[in-house]
Formats: C-alpha cells, sequence, structure tokens
C-alpha cells in the first residue's frame, strides 16, 4: 500500500490526503508551489529516442495554487473516534480491538446529549452497556480523560493510517490536544 501525500493550500492548511498519481497531475499541470520533506514516490514513465527515461519525484507534502478555503473539523465517526482514544474505553482503561468497541454519549442522547466530539468517548461493550442511559457519575463510572474535537490538523492526523515522518512533523506542530498515541 502506497502512502498517501498531504495536500496543502497555498497558505499551508491541509486540504487533503491524496494518491501518488493524483500528485503526479498537479504537478504536471504546474500547480505546485512548494514542497516539503523527503520524496515519498518516485514515478517513472517511458524512454526518450536518447535512451533517458522520464521520472517525477513526489516528495510527501505538496502546496497547490488554488482558492484559499478554510475546512473545518469533520463530523464523528466511530473510526476516527476510536483512533483519538487509541482504542482504549475512557471507562476501564483497556485497549480493544475495533470489533469489541462502541461509541458512548458521556450525556446520554435520549436525554438530550448531542453526538459531537466532545460528547463521546470510546467505551468497551461492556462499559457501555453497564452505564446504559445514566451519566458517568451516576454510573458511578469515572471517566479517564475529557473528550475534546480534534483541530484540523488532529483530524488529518487521525484519518490516515500511514503518516509518514515528515507528514506527522507538519501536523504536529499545530496540534492543540494531546492525542494518546
Amino acid at each position: 500500500m502506497q502512502a498517501k501525500i498531504l495536500k496543502l493550500n497555498k497558505a499551508g492548511s491541509p486540504q487533503a490526503w491524496i494518491d501518488y498519481e493524483e500528485a503526479a497531475l498537479v504537478a504536471s499541470k504546474g500547480l505546485v508551489l512548494w514542497t516539503m520533506g523527503d520524496m515519498a514516490s518516485v514515478l517513472r514513465g517511458g524512454y526518450s529516442h536518447d535512451g533517458a527515461r522520464s521520472q517525477i519525484e513526489i516528495p510527501a507534502i505538496i502546496a497547490v495554487e488554488g482558492r484559499v478555503k478554510e475546512k473545518s473539523v469533520p463530523r464523528i465517526t466511530n473510526t476516527l473516534l476510536f483512533s483519538r482514544d487509541a482504542y482504549l474505553c475512557l471507562y476501564c482503561g483497556k485497549q480493544f480491538a475495533r470489533c469489541d468497541l462502541s461509541r458512548d454519549h458521556v450525556m446520554p442522547r435520549s436525554r438530550g446529549g448531542p453526538d459531537i466530539w466532545e460528547n463521546c468517548v470510546t467505551a468497551c461493550k461492556r462499559c457501555n452497556h453497564h452505564k446504559n442511559d445514566r451519566t458517568p457519575e451516576e454510573a458511578n463510572m469515572k471517566l479517564l480523560a475529557v473528550p475534546f474535537a480534534p483541530n484540523l490538523y488532529e483530524w488529518f492526523y487521525l484519518s490516515n493510517r500511514r503518516v509518514l515522518v515528515d507528514q506527522m512533523d507538519y501536523l504536529k506542530t499545530r496540534f492543540k490536544n494531546v492525542l494518546v498515541a
């Protein structure tokens, strides 16, 4: 599996994870303004009449020309939530496989709790069942960490399983929260 390329706008704000083919297309159109990091991929083309082979080197991070638009952090998903909480149940503190985890609403939905990052934590099915339709205090369960909404840079880290070192170095300069690792 090939690593993804981090695409930034000209202001340096993350826009998308793209594959190396899309990055090569952007580069061939002359839309790359600046790059950072080591080469993530080298695409080799055909041979010219003098025997030279064409190639395009794709760096780990590219900034592209275009309109600057700020992106907000997308909606919460179980995949991203479990990643944010490092697959730990935030009640018992044990690590679990994805299939043994669930999304728990600190203030239950049935009691007006919203389905947002700041009200959701990862819980094992046992703890979630025990907590039931109660707050942690009512269930006599201690919450081990405060739920938070990741900023855009944290979200980009959480949304990619194979973040390269250069990409991580760039993203973590703007982390505001302590991500469980």
